[in-house]
């Protein structure tokens, strides 16, 4: 084309609609050997966006989206100079480039302290452009600005208010067109900047003036007392009330939030409406009696209801200890437990929130665990709204190089594609905008999405801190800056929205509210109801009587239930022995091994209208292939559980294959359990060792939440554990940490022996109305031993015994050493007592360790009045498992004046040996120490 002529774009260029899979055609020849198409098509494919990373800088794709796109629209004459198909294209390259990179570039950090190089992508010129061609009209492709061709100068403009305002959006790295699509619509059709009318600004603005209001009363009051100030990130409270409304407008009834330390006292009073005068006398030491121990307050729940225009929401802020983000999965997990109790599969009647620190979002592993769970099976709950209160500063640390490794905090959200939105803390407009867009997203895709609010921390890491020993720059910007509630009230005084008069009273008002300790939150109403009733559950005692008998007619018509299978599902050999196994022994002909038995307690549980839910990461098979509750059909891999099959009406029965993580499942299924008391929960350990990795789920949730903050937990965990010469990490489920956690009554310890124990043990755990935690030494070799068996008589009486006695025929007068032991070191010892055709020691068989049952105890001891010789036998080391933690139990029961030794491993620094030879020789030598009789 001659230079300077004119021509009429798209209706006479190549890219016209027609021409669209041609010129695809020769673009991806192109792509394959550039030397294959014209000189012509060569200079403008040569032109086209790259990826990042290699010789391209941006995605062809996206392009050729924009070429589908122009496609789509109708012709339009657009006048422009000579070369302007190659003009064009740079056009759209811009626009990529600005949806790609124009956070880069966005007014993020309201201290200024962020200094970021100028993005040589977003600049005129590395397009072949200049202010030059600002008249010129181009086609914008899908930009959603309203109108299909714009004046470059135009376009320039919308697009760096769009991408370079107060919003910096990254979502580009997400590969569903609709979801970029969507995304794109709600930013650029409003250039990133909202109309809010002057009663929704003025709304924003009490947000502010009761974030900033409160943090100056308790500073105020409470000098130097901690308190995790939330000044710098005020904007915090308007979002969440805007996220609150605009879920229960959608038509949400609960909203479920977690948080750390930083702002939480402010969001207890000011957004969940925890009446101020009760903070007050905590800060003043002032509480109610309690019977525990009680949490500082910054760790502390809260619930209330929130009115919205869809109706009152019910709001729950979870406890929350001093690890900053093992929180996310209990909200998580809790979240979903209530949308199980609604039947609501979407996420649409339940919003999780959850609130994470800079610091904490990138260093901590969990949170990349809980990001993974986001859309797996049995832990979707419709996405998250995940908020990052960013003050660019964790503790001491500051320098970006110091903190993480990436670009910003929130990089580890692009590994579920999450899209996030960075939002200036200081322009509280902007992220009330960012709130609804991703509120909007989350109900719109069901995925997860996060904000950025990008602000600062007006004091120390707590208020007794001095920030500026170690941040010096950051902190002489801060006491100079102005606050978000002065920045606010000053914009809307300039442009006549709200006068500086109004704002006085409005700040006058909040200060009454605190002075006469009322509540400060217009849209709290008193809890009408919970959403689940806790009274059956509360005041129990260990040893309160329950209905506990199943009739023998009952188990077997279960057992009919749950060994059929379809015709036509074809299941694995393997698999087809055990159930034809299983079917003798629900007519008799065999007595239940361990499988049967654990898959009967389920049956019966949802046969009575209750739910089980399983996870583990080999929850459905089993690890070692004695469960089976999932059979898989061998032709086209269709799934049939026969625990779903058992009658119409029956409870739920859900068993999940979970990701591979200890610590998120097991603080999924915590919160899971603390929001539904009823039915049965487990989460399995692959191997009882493996239990290491969600320590501290056991320590600050498990064995302290009710005492810390009165949550009752009923959550039964398996934890595969026993001597096989398996080595260091598949032996032990490390017993003696569980003990040592065990106090107040706070939980179960269980090692079960027999079918019949596990069976009744796990209906106990729900027919009994306490709800405590079961921790469970389940069993590995056990599952197949041929004396580790159970009649369907000794499953119908429904008791678990805590303490099981001699089964042999041993008389009492002839013994002379008793030994106690737990779990299957039993049967070696029976074994080997029996092939010794020893009459003179008796074994007995502790099967729950916490509470003990030293009443029990004794009464089974009272049968041997002349033995002196009192042994305790484990197969853990001597500084392991249940010795030093429980001596003092098994002291108390025996005798005054005979005398308790140990048999057992040495002490060791390892659990486990990782030679078979000398674990059976260890085995061996620990088995005749406690059988062999002292002489005098």
């Amino acid at each position: 084309m001659p230079e300077g002529a004119m021509k009429t774009w798209l209706e006479s260029s190549h890219f016209s609609g027609g021409n669209t899979a041609y010129i695809e055609e020769l673009y991806e020849s192109y792509l394959d050997n550039a030397h294959s198409v014209s000189d012509e098509w060569r200079e403008i494919f040569q032109q086209l966006p790259k990826v990042e990373g290699s010789e391209l800088e941006y995605r062809h794709s996206e392009i050729r989206d924009e070429f589908r796109q122009l496609a789509k629209q109708p012709a339009k004459t657009v006048v422009i100079s000579g070369g302007g198909d190659a003009k064009q294209v740079k056009v759209l390259q811009l626009i990529n480039a600005f949806r790609f990179r124009g956070h880069q570039n966005a007014n993020l950090d309201p201290l200024g302290i962020w200094q970021r190089d100028k993005v040589r992508d977003l600049q005129l010129a590395h397009h072949d452009l200049s202010e030059n061609d600002f008249d010129k009209e181009y086609n914008v492709g899908s930009f959603a600005i309203g109108q299909e061709s714009m004046k470059l100068g135009d376009l320039y403009k919308a697009l760096r208010k769009t991408y370079c305002s107060s919003i910096g959006a990254e979502y580009m790295h997400i590969t569903d067109t609709d979801e970029k699509r969507w995304l794109q619509n709600r930013l650029e059709s409003v250039q990133s900047k909202a109309d809010f009318s002057v009663s929704e600004k003025e709304e924003i603005l009490k947000g502010l003036i009761a974030a900033d209001g409160l943090e100056r009363y308790l500073g105020a009051k409470f000098p130097g007392a901690k308190r995790f100030s939330l000044e710098g990130g005020d904007a915090l409270v308007p979002m969440l009330k805007e996220l609150i409304t605009r879920a229960g407008t959608n038509g949400a009834k609960e909203v479920v939030i977690g948080m750390a330390h930083r702002g939480r006292l402010n969001v207890l009073v000011n957004v969940m409406g925890k009446n101020p005068s009760k903070l007050f006398d905590e800060f003043g030491g002032k509480h109610d009696e309690i019977k525990s121990s009680g949490d500082v307050k910054y760790h502390q729940g809260y619930s209330s209801d929130f009115v919205t225009p869809g109706g009152n929401v019910h709001l729950a802020l979870a406890f929350n200890p001093s690890h900053l983000e093992i929180v996310n999965p209990v909200v998580i997990g809790s979240v979903r437990a209530r949308l199980d109790r609604r039947n609501c599969k979407q996420g649409d009647l339940v919003l999780p929130i959850t609130i994470h620190g800079d610091s904490a979002i990138a260093g901590q592993g969990v949170v990349q665990e809980t990001f993974n769970m986001s859309q797996a099976n049995a832990f979707k709950v419709g996405g998250t709204i995940r908020i990052v209160v960013n003050n660019q500063v964790g503790f001491t640390t500051s320098k970006q190089e110091d903190t993480r490794s990436g670009e910003y905090c929130t990089d580890i959200a692009k590994m579920v594609q999450a899209p996030i939105l960075h939002v200036n803390g200081d322009d509280p407009e902007a992220v009330i905008l960012a709130t609804q867009i991703a509120i909007d997203y989350r109900n719109e895709f069901k995925r997860d999405v996060v904000i950025d609010l990008v602000c600062y921390r007006r004091h120390g890491h707590n208020e007794a801190d001095e920030p500026s020993a170690t941040q010096p720059l950051m902190y002489k910007k801060v006491r100079k800056h102005p606050t978000p509630r002065q920045i606010y009230a000053d914009q809307l005084a300039n442009e006549g929205s709200v006068t500086a008069v109004k704002a006085e009273e409005l700040t006058n008002y909040y200060r009454k509210l605190l002075d006469e300790g009322q509540c400060t939150v217009e849209q709290w109403r008193p809890m009408t109801a919970h959403s689940v009733d806790w009274t059956p559950y509360l005041g129990h005692e260990w040893n309160d009587d329950y209905d506990k008998e199943i009739s023998v007619a009952k188990l077997k018509e279960l057992a009919d239930k749950i060994v059929t299978i379809p015709e036509d599902h074809k299941v694995h050999s393997r698999v087809n022995k055990i159930y034809d196994d299983r079917k003798k022994m629900a007519s008799g002909e065999k007595l239940l091994d361990w499988g049967m038995a654990e898959n009967l307690a389920y049956a019966s549980i949802v046969d009575s209208g209750e739910r089980v839910r399983i996870t583990g990461q080999d929850s459905g098979r089993g690890t070692f292939f004695h469960r089976h509750a999932v059979l898989h059909n061998q032709n086209d891999g269709s799934k049939y559980l026969p625990l779903q099959n058992i009658r119409e009406g029956q409870g739920p029965f859900d068993v999940h294959d979970s990701v591979l993580s200890e610590v998120s499942v097991l603080a999924f299924e915590y919160g899971y359990t603390t929001a539904e008391p009823a039915g049965l929960t487990i989460w399995e350990a692959q191997f009882g060792d493996f239990a290491n990795c969600a320590q501290v789920v056991f320590d600050q949730f498990i064995s302290s939440g009710e005492q810390k903050w009165g949550r009752l937990c009923g959550l039964t965990m398996l934890l595969p554990h026993g001597y096989e010469g398996q080595g260091p990490e598949h032996s032990s489920a490390r017993l003696e940490r569980f003990l040592q956690l065990c106090a107040d009554h706070n939980m179960q310890v269980c090692v079960p022996s027999t079918p019949a124990q596990v069976f009744n043990m796990l209906r106990r755990q729900v027919v009994r109305p306490m709800r405590r935690p079961l921790v469970v030494m389940s069993p590995k070799s056990l599952l197949r031993h041929p004396l580790a068996v159970s009649s369907m008589e000794e499953l119908s009486t429904g008791v678990f015994h805590n303490v099981i006695g001699e089964v042999d025929d041993i008389k009492p007068e002839n013994v002379e050493r008793v030994v106690f032991c737990s779990g299957k070191v039993y049967y070696e010892l029976l074994e080997q007592r029996r092939k010794d055709e020893q009459t003179n020691v008796a074994i007995i068989r502790i099967e729950q360790l916490y509470p003990f049952p030293e009443d029990e105890l004794k009464a089974e001891l009272e049968k041997y009045p002349n033995v002196q010789q009192f042994v305790w036998c484990q197969e853990e080391p001597q500084n392991q498992g249940a010795w030093y933690c429980s001596q003092h139990h098994f002291r108390a029961a025996i005798p005054k004046g005979t005398y308790l030794t140990y048999a057992g491993r040495k002490p060791s620094a390892a659990p486990a040996v990782g030679y078979m030879s000398v674990h059976v020789k260890e085995q061996h030598a620990l088995v005749n120490d406690a059988l062999n009789v002292e002489k005098d």
